[in-house]
């Protein structure tokens, strides 16, 4: 095992095997620490968590858990993955982590990278942005569980960590590895904790992966997983998608996300099939939740379109303020998980197999809902998002990230690969 990586959700576990295996290594995707040390047969395992939002101490033990996990099978090198926008909160949880892990090593410094520029997202001067605008300019200034009020990683990351961060600036990166590996020493040698790496194409995603390969923890989004994985494949060497292809033939495409791509997307893909929107009201209370999951359950099988129906919670930020404000952030968004765990478990069992899936938790929710415990990765849909099948169950998924993929996404994901 070359590289282990621990993912703090669902989707973001995806995004990064998927360039892993394009990128020529052989990668499982394991939901959660597993409770027995079994050994896995692959260059790099992605464990994903469900950690991004919940309280950190709660994401430091979990953490720590998997970077145990990994270790017992032989593992020396490991990736702590986060979304490309760095979501988080004033109190982490990316800070806390990446400090518990960087001391269960025994390691004094990492480097902070969530750069993904085929997706738009790139570093410059320490500052992040999302396509043309800021990260604290884009839609992620509304997300409702890590809005992302400021730009600056150094700050950020400060903000929440316990140590001083550093930034290797795009002129740097341009010298190649030699020059980025001389200012982490630099950096070393003066005690800062954490280097932010600006990032604005391939090409420094490739030096990164040069200058960083024989470090023991590296932080970040997907997009250095392309550089380490250049690195360690051997010349010729593919990783067959065939078996993390979709198959089944029944489909419903479920959205849980409110980032501003996946709005776009719904409302696309409300032209192109039948939709019905949640009732977040009737997702409250526990016997009325269960109701409602048998109407909408019925509501889809009775559906017979070309394209796989919708049901979804996206909403746009003024309609989720007054959600928000009506129930309660965390009530609210408790709720509709709620609903989305017994809806799915209800049409797995009318014999839906194929279940294409819009935003980190509600991501979560579904694979926990089908106690799915692992991933065969399959061809991407759009970068970052790949088909993948449940390792023991007749299930596949596509799980995106809330701002990834296109406004047609929904339906590409079948017309590509057809039922």
């Amino acid at each position: 095992m070359l590289l282990g990586v621990i993912a703090d959700d669902f989707t973001g576990a995806t995004d990064i095997a998927s360039f892993l295996v394009e990128n020529g290594l052989s990668t499982v995707q394991l939901n959660g620490v597993p409770d027995n040390d079994d050994a896995v047969h692959a260059q790099a395992v992605v464990i994903s968590l469900k950690s991004r939002s919940c309280p950190a101490e709660q994401a430091v033990e979990q953490s720590l858990q998997a970077l145990d996990w990994l270790r017992r099978q032989g593992c020396q090198r490991f990736y702590f993955k986060y979304c490309s926008t760095f979501d988080s909160t004033a109190r982490g949880n990316i800070g806390p982590v990446t400090d518990a892990l960087l001391d269960a090593l025994g390691e004094s410094q990492t480097v902070i990278s969530p750069a993904l520029p085929v997706n738009g997202r790139t570093v410059y001067q320490g500052y992040l942005f999302v396509m043309d605008q800021l990260l604290s300019e884009s839609g992620m200034r509304n997300h409702p569980v890590t809005p992302m009020t400021d730009s600056n990683l150094l700050r950020l990351m400060e903000a929440q960590a316990s140590g001083r961060c550093g930034l290797i600036d795009a002129a740097a990166m341009d010298t190649g590895a030699d020059g980025v590996r001389e200012r982490l020493q630099q950096f070393a040698q003066q005690g800062v904790r954490y280097v932010v790496l600006d990032t604005l194409n391939e090409q420094h995603l490739l030096t990164q992966g040069a200058a960083l390969k024989d470090m023991k923890l590296v932080t970040g989004g997907s997009g250095l997983a392309i550089g380490l994985a250049h690195q360690w494949a051997q010349p010729g060497q593919t990783q067959a998608q065939a078996a993390g292809a979709p198959q089944g033939e029944k489909a419903v495409v479920l959205s849980g996300s409110c980032s501003t791509m996946t709005n776009k997307q719904v409302v696309r893909y409300r032209q192109q099939a039948a939709a019905q929107a949640i009732d977040v009201a009737r997702c409250i209370s526990d016997a009325e939740r269960e109701r409602y999951a048998r109407e909408l359950s019925d509501w889809v099988q009775q559906q017979s379109g070309d394209l796989a129906p919708l049901l979804y919670a996206t909403a746009e930020p003024d309609a989720l303020r007054q959600t928000q404000q009506q129930y309660g952030v965390e009530a609210a968004s408790q709720a509709v998980e709620a609903l989305f765990a017994a809806l799915v478990r209800r049409l797995y069992q009318a014999g839906f197999r194929r279940f294409i899936v819009a935003g980190g938790e509600t991501s979560g929710v579904v694979t926990q809902a089908l106690d799915i415990r692992g991933f065969h990765i399959g061809p991407c849909i759009s970068p970052g998002v790949p088909w993948v099948r449940a390792i023991e169950q007749p299930v596949s998924l596509a799980l995106k990230s809330g701002n990834f993929g296109d406004e047609n996404f929904f339906a590409r994901a079948q017309t590509e690969f057809p039922l």
